[in-house]
């Protein structure tokens, strides 16, 4: 098991990573009925996307011998309708290091594998992209 997801009331729910004991609490947003005062589930959704992306290319920077420290992403999850879904999830990283094209190219296309991003549904769009110093 991966994790248990408990309802909490008035749209909120709390989620217990099972290996280490961390919470998430979710809430609906406000234009779903919900108070928006965490994280919503497909916030969840975008976020993780980038989190992935940054944890596949710190595991690579590894191997190349770059710090990735104090790199960051700015994430915008756009929703559709009719269904309500995720319809577009934009990905802004900027890279805190400078670096060669080569190193770019690596960590750039490393990013890209990450198993979030292979695992959203082909329609959903995926603006990334890369800042670098």
């Amino acid at each position: 098991m991966t994790s248990k997801v408990t309802y909490l009331g008035e749209l909120r729910t709390s989620s217990i990573h099972i290996q280490s004991g961390t919470e998430i609490i979710s809430d609906a947003p406000t234009d779903n009925n919900g108070k928006g005062e965490a994280f919503s589930p497909t916030d969840t959704v975008a976020n993780g996307l980038a989190s992935c992306m940054m944890t596949m290319m710190g595991i690579k920077s590894k191997d190349l011998d770059v710090d990735l420290t104090h790199s960051t992403a700015e994430v915008t999850k756009i929703m559709g309708t009719d269904p309500r879904r995720i319809i577009e999830i934009q990905v802004k990283l900027d890279m805190a290091i400078a670096v060669d094209q080569r190193t770019k190219l690596i960590l750039e296309r490393t990013a890209m594998t990450c198993p979030v991003l292979n695992s959203l549904h082909p329609n959903i769009k995926k603006d990334v992209t890369f800042n670098w110093k």
